[in-house]
């Protein structure tokens, strides 16, 4: 029997390398099993199972929806580091926003994010959209996907709300504000 993640990454290892060679990009390495471990302690908390194995398996970064994944670890901007930047900034303003534990995997531009919270059991992907936060931080945050899983699986399928033809698919789902974001922005 094979868990979704044994049928998924084999899927986005195909994808990743079709896409990078239909666009003459490279994938960059994978990050080494003592790299992941490193990071986690760095972040203080763990990788859900399926984003580490992404990392460690199929490439570190460079490779999914539109703007591609970030780098876990490595230089320039990693999901290490913008993690570390908007913790930092979060607490230093006026109105917190970043929660901890909600790790940043991809920059769609604009200070938009895909984000997955480490500390759900399903690896929730978070889309944190500031451009019309106010004095709430909360408001900035909507639910992408349930789960990696299924966020990989819109990706896999060109079904993201993200894609320029998603308006002229009623069936493709919005992001919807995320109830938890207060309470873990708060702690």
């Amino acid at each position: 029997m094979t868990t979704a993640g044994e049928d998924l990454i084999p899927r986005v290892t195909t994808k990743a390398r079709t896409t990078a060679t239909a666009t003459s990009t490279a994938l960059p390495p994978t990050a080494g099993a003592e790299e992941v471990a490193a990071a986690e302690t760095a972040l203080g908390f763990a990788l859900p199972p399926l984003l580490a194995r992404l990392y460690r398996e199929v490439a570190n970064g460079g490779y999914g929806p539109d703007y591609q994944l970030l780098p876990l670890v490595g230089p320039g901007r990693t999901a290490l580091s913008e993690y570390r930047s908007e913790r930092s900034a979060s607490a230093e303003g006026v109105t917190p926003y970043w929660p901890a534990g909600v790790l940043p995997i991809l920059d769609w531009g604009c200070a938009m994010y895909a984000a997955v919270d480490c500390f759900s059991e399903t690896a929730t992907v978070l889309l944190f959209e500031p451009n019309g936060m106010t004095d709430d931080g909360a408001a900035a945050w909507f639910v992408d996907a349930e789960s990696l899983t299924e966020w990989l699986e819109t990706w896999l399928s060109g079904t993201g709300w993200y894609r320029e033809d998603a308006d002229e698919h009623e069936d493709t789902p919005e992001p919807i504000p995320w109830q938890q974001a207060a309470a873990r922005i708060a702690r």
